[in-house]
């Protein structure tokens, strides 16, 4: 019996936690199977190289189609039209995010309608219509990120209907307009009582679907279920392994989700029916949000945000009016490139408070900043971390934020999450500090006239650092020339070959790969008295102390030390050694069109293939994760080593690299290590005439954490009405009081307790509220953080939830409990 139990609960075990077989187009790279990743990919591409050709057409220029359209190819092609469109990187991440919010679709395992099974035709299409909805409300609104996805689960539910129907079988070669239309009928749908199909003859299902339906055009799904056979007489079954009713008469299945399904011999032409289909959905939003919202949903014309966070406290009397010159210069230098905000943000703080303001407009920004003055106080340090973290709250993912201040932040006990939030919104963060280092400054001293010590300065070199940004420590009168200096970290196409930090006395010698696609190479290097000697691939060095060398130029100004390679530098591995006085950092970066995105994910292996979602939380230190890697203007690019790197760049780990079609690989991880890491990658470039190694680095850091929050809410709330969450808070380490903090990306009130008390190895529930105004629009989306920081703020972790504005709510509750309680309740059964 023990052994009955066993197995009957893996099965469960197998049946609930695999992806749902009538999930859609199959996940990984199979065979010539198309799935949803490559179908959503290329119906993208070819919207966009349509778009980027009328465009060209309607401003008298000319436009040529690549022969194979790629994502590269196509925005090579669109940006030689237009110049002010972004880089492949951009257009890469928006395509990956669209997809990834697809694939994650297929984690309803208990849901028809998502996936158009048990012919669920009207329900199928509220979940497009409504998603489509949600997406002209979040690009109305600005909101790209969540634009796209809502719009990668919306092509998910798209794609099924001709997977899982029998729209391929009844003979159209024509998209059923009716699924993204509402105001058009659902014409010619099965009865529930009306019989479909017929059982298949052995293995062979091409003739399972009835005459009479095909005859009439009658249009059906198949029926699909985990845990029960039953289904109505007559129907069709999706089919395959883990559907229980392809068991009961009738036998078989329709679905056409790869080339091995029961209608495997039309998978090819309902993949490309689903191709064309999600292009007209994208047409449709097009259409509806106009020409410049769409090409920055889609990421071939980039959201860009320009955030400065500036002390106004009175020990900046001095420096405010040259602040202002170098926030008009980065402005200016910036209008008429890529790089041109699409917004603005401004934030001030002093002693007291923060404010912010925003705008689209660049001549009212300008007139903003030059209105600026300084306010009272300045006898104390200020709220640094405050306005900051305001900053990442409200900015866009990927901004670019300029702190200026002179002094040492007094609310130092928010470093954990402004951390936090810049790893999960990926934003630089560059700051400009009009102060100098004295030694003879003792930490206890209070007043934010003197110097800072190097332990203050060290908390901004260490958010600095975990952004990819830099710490410029300047004068009044080098403060201009450092920024300037800075410029090339924002360039378009900017990629990061390698980024490292040190301690004081700590030197080191350091290699990096330079490839043939890279040009404009700069290695940043921060410190003081900075002792430098560069190598080249051919055995050449120049010394720090050369001004204009064999190797490079360099430009020294306050704490910052630049390096321009000469143009026609070598490709190899380069050298560099660095020695301070100070901790130092040293940053290599390039233009080129292949970098490297990257996001956590979960598993789900399955009779389905392989099924992942984004984890939007940090991963557990000590345990396995799973990286889904991509490469923007990879193709003739082959990652071969992807290592975990810590801050002074020494491997903390490494992975190992599976490829799953195109440029796109999974990277199992053994072991997320302590403290903060980035990624860093090599593999073989291939030019056409030979092969050359490459390599890049994130230029984020990311950590690991010990303590688990899940948040446990509805997904749509209704504008005016508070409603309640539940969240756990879980740890293997520390127990005691844990911190608790939330906040949401719309600066909507939302309350929690302070504080959970947690033992070790448990877990504690906590209750919250959230209020969206009642003004708020419906297709909103609000982002909900919620933290949880260990005693001592010796760890932190948070989760990320996107719930939606609507007329009526929906809960959400963890399928995980409901799965397991499903398996106690079958186990004791058989017990």
């Amino acid at each position: 019996m023990v052994s009955l139990v066993v197995v009957a609960a893996f099965l469960l075990w197998g049946a609930v936690f695999q992806p749902h077989q009538a999930g859609g187009f199959k996940i990984t790279h199979s065979d010539a199977s198309l799935n949803h990743q490559e179908i959503t990919e290329t119906a993208i591409v070819r919207k966009a190289a349509e778009v980027c050709r009328d465009k060209a057409k309607a401003q008298g220029k000319d436009f040529t189609l690549p022969v194979k359209l790629t994502s590269a190819t196509v925005q090579k092609a669109c940006s030689s039209s237009n110049s002010a469109l972004s880089k492949s990187i951009n257009f890469k991440s928006a395509i990956v995010t669209i997809y990834l919010n697809n694939i994650a679709v297929d984690r309803k395992i208990f849901s028809d309608p998502p996936h158009f099974d048990n012919e669920k035709f009207s329900e199928g299409r509220d979940i497009i219509t409504k998603g489509v909805a949600k997406v002209k409300v979040n690009l109305k609104e600005g909101n790209y990120l969540s634009a796209r996805k809502n719009l990668g689960a919306v092509t998910h539910t798209l794609q099924d209907f001709y997977s899982h129907s029998n729209w391929v079988e009844l003979g159209y070669t024509f998209s059923f307009s009716a699924l993204i239309k509402p105001d058009l009928p659902l014409n010619n749908t099965a009865d529930p009582k009306t019989a479909t199909c017929k059982s298949c003859v052995d293995d062979n299902c091409s003739d399972n679907i009835l005459p009479e339906i095909l005859q009439k055009k009658i249009i059906t799904t198949g029926y699909s279920s985990l845990l029960s056979p039953d289904k109505p007489a007559g129907k069709c079954s999706h089919g395959g392994f883990f559907d229980q009713t392809s068991r009961k008469d009738p036998i078989g299945g329709i679905n056409k989700d790869d080339l091995k399904s029961e209608h495997g011999f039309l998978h090819l032409k309902a993949a490309n029916m689903a191709i064309n289909a999600t292009m007209e959905l994208l047409e449709d939003i097009r259409q509806a949000a106009g020409e410049t919202a769409f090409l920055r949903l889609i990421g071939l014309s980039r959201t860009i945000m320009l955030v400065f966070v500036i002390d106004i406290t009175g020990s900046m009397s001095n420096e405010i009016a040259e602040i202002k010159k170098v926030c008009i210069n980065i402005i200016d230098s910036r209008k008429g490139t890529s790089e041109e905000p699409t917004d603005y943000m401004l934030i001030t703080f002093d002693d007291t408070g923060v404010k912010l303001t925003r705008t689209g407009n660049i001549d009212e920004f300008k007139e903003l900043i030059n209105s600026l003055s300084v306010s009272g106080g300045g006898d104390f340090p200020e709220l640094c971390l405050s306005g900051l973290l305001v900053a990442l709250t409200r900015a866009p993912p990927s901004s670019d934020i300029f702190v200026f201040t002179d002094a040492s932040a007094k609310d130092t006990e928010l470093k954990n999450t402004v951390g936090a939030m810049i790893e999960s919104t990926e934003s630089i963060v560059t700051f400009l500090l009009t102060s100098f280092i004295s030694p003879e400054v003792s930490d206890s001293q209070s007043s934010s006239s003197r110097p800072m010590t190097q332990s203050e300065l060290q908390l901004y070199r260490d958010l600095a650092h975990v952004s990819g940004g830099q710490t410029l420590e300047v004068t009044k009168t080098t403060l201009s020339e450092a920024s300037t200096a800075i410029t090339d970290l924002f360039t378009s196409g900017q990629v990061t070959v390698l980024q490292v930090s040190r301690s004081a006395g700590n030197a080191g010698t350091f290699f990096f790969l330079l490839d043939s696609s890279l040009s404009n190479v700069i290695v940043y290097i921060t410190g003081d008295s900075l002792d430098v000697i560069l190598y080249s691939p051919t055995g050449g060095s120049q010394s720090g102390s050369v001004i204009n060398g064999g190797l490079g130029s360099i430009q020294t100004v306050g704490n910052l030390m630049k390096i321009t390679l000469k143009s026609d530098y070598q490709t190899g591995e380069w050298g560099i050694s660095v020695n301070s006085t100070s901790s130092y950092t040293l940053k290599v970066i390039g233009q080129s069109s292949v970098d490297i995105l990257f996001n956590f994910v979960n598993i789900i292996l399955g009779g389905h293939g392989e099924s992942w979602g984004q984890i939007f939380t940090r991963p557990s230190i000590g345990q396995n994760a799973t990286l889904f890697l991509s490469l923007s203007g990879g193709e003739s690019a082959t990652v071969t080593d992807v290592l975990l790197v810590d801050a002074s760049g020494s491997s903390v780990g490494n992975g190992n690299v599976t490829s799953v079609g195109g440029t796109d690989y999974l990277v199992s991880l053994n072991r997320i290590p302590e403290g903060a890491f980035g990624l860093r990658l090599k593999g073989l470039l291939n030019n056409s005439s030979s092969f050359s190694r490459f390599q890049r680095q994130s230029s984020i850091h990311h950590k690991g954490s010990r303590i688990t929050v899940a948040v446990d809410t509805q997904t749509t709330t209704i504008p005016g009405v508070s409603f309640s969450f539940n969240f756990t808070v879980a740890t293997n380490t520390t127990a005691g009081n844990y911190t608790i903090r939330a906040r949401t990306s719309n600066g909507f009130t939302v309350t929690v307790p302070s504080s959970l008390n947690v033992s070790t190895g448990g877990s504690v529930q906590g209750t919250g509220t959230l209020t969206v105004p009642s003004n708020t629009e419906y297709g909103t989306d609000v982002t909900l953080i919620l933290e949880a920081e260990a005693p001592g703020s010796t760890d932190l972790n948070y989760a990320t939830v996107r719930i939606t504005a609507s007329a009526t709510s929906i809960k959400f509750s963890g399928w995980l409990s409901f799965s397991m309680s499903l398996i106690g309740l079958f186990v004791s059964l058989l017990l």
